[in-house]
């Protein structure tokens, strides 16, 4: 269970890294219907025979996939703020796809606080390091940094 903390207490955690997610499978279901939100039908994903011809040997999940769930798999480790309203996507920096995740894999996110900033008495802006790791890899499937703005009581 993660623990509740004051969100001027966040500062103190800056450089820690939280235990990592609980596994989760990229299934064949979950990127067609991916697939099918985007209008991205590109064979590598959603045709498991012409994508077993390529490279990837196997057809692989979307970039942006892999990057849509990082906030799911986040919240289920990230510290509980005392008060908070919500929190507020505010964008990313430095996001690269490292290595395609394969249909099939599991992945799993690692966060590291990187700042945290008051901008006003309600307002924290935070930067968290993001590490999507894939099941058995050496090499991780995507490392970018999350923005989030916080709103308190």
């Amino acid at each position: 269970m993660s623990e509740t903390i004051k969100v001027t207490d966040l500062p103190n955690f800056i450089g820690q890294d939280l235990e990592p997610s609980s596994w989760f499978e990229i299934t064949q279901e979950r990127v067609n219907q991916f697939a099918d939100a985007t209008n991205d039908h590109q064979f590598i994903h959603v045709d498991p025979e012409k994508a077993a011809k390529t490279l990837f040997k196997g057809p692989v999940a979307h970039g942006f996939l892999t990057l849509s769930l990082t906030p799911f798999l986040l919240a289920e480790k990230s510290r509980k703020i005392d008060g908070l309203v919500m929190d507020i996507n505010y964008g990313s920096d430095k996001v690269r796809f490292v290595q395609p995740v394969p249909v099939g894999s599991r992945i799993r996110a690692h966060q590291r606080i990187l700042e945290v900033t008051q901008k006003t008495k309600r307002h924290w802006l935070t930067k968290t390091l993001v590490t999507i790791e894939i099941e058995n890899q050496e090499k991780p499937a995507l490392v970018a940094e999350f923005i989030l703005m916080l709103v308190v009581k």
